[in-house]
């Protein structure tokens, strides 16, 4: 796995992920540069389907402070690009279950490409968030008593 430039670490609480992607995405150089800079936010961005594409909206890449005139707009929608196929069998799934897709991170791929891995998602409830963070605090506490008793 590469190194995450920017992640939507508010996803995993607020939603149960069911299936995720690698997209590629189509970016203006000052934007690659601020990403590279870690100057990115995907807090606010859901990912929506129009006319047989899908559109990253509301992510935050900030302009890069060495940029000039032709700066990008921070918040511009960005296409993202995948295959015909995936793109159908997505939308195919959004529009019958309900469900909605949420980018959950924007990372350096080996071949030192920008990519978006974007994730099917499932709305959480609050009993359901609870319950995972129940979980969380009981396999900590397990980690730290084995961690005890290796000393």
């Amino acid at each position: 796995m590469s190194e995450d430039l920017v992640r939507n670490r508010k996803a995993t609480h607020v939603y149960t992920i069911l299936d995720t992607w690698e997209a590629g995405i189509a970016l203006v150089g000052t934007e690659v540069k601020a990403l590279r800079g870690g100057h990115g936010q995907l807090q606010d961005a859901y990912v929506d389907g129009e006319k047989g594409e899908l559109w990253l909206k509301q992510a935050n890449i900030s302009p890069y402070a060495f940029g000039t005139y032709a700066n990008h707009d921070p918040l511009r929608p960005r296409k993202l690009l995948l295959n015909r196929a995936e793109i159908t069998k997505i939308l195919a799934r959004v529009d019958r279950k309900g469900l909605t897709i949420v980018p959950l991170a924007i990372y350096l791929n080996p071949r030192g490409r920008i990519k978006v891995r974007i994730g099917l998602a499932e709305g959480k409830t609050m009993g359901d968030k609870r319950e995972a963070l129940k979980e969380r605090e009981n396999k900590r506490e397990l980690d730290r008593i084995r961690k005890g008793d290796r000393e």
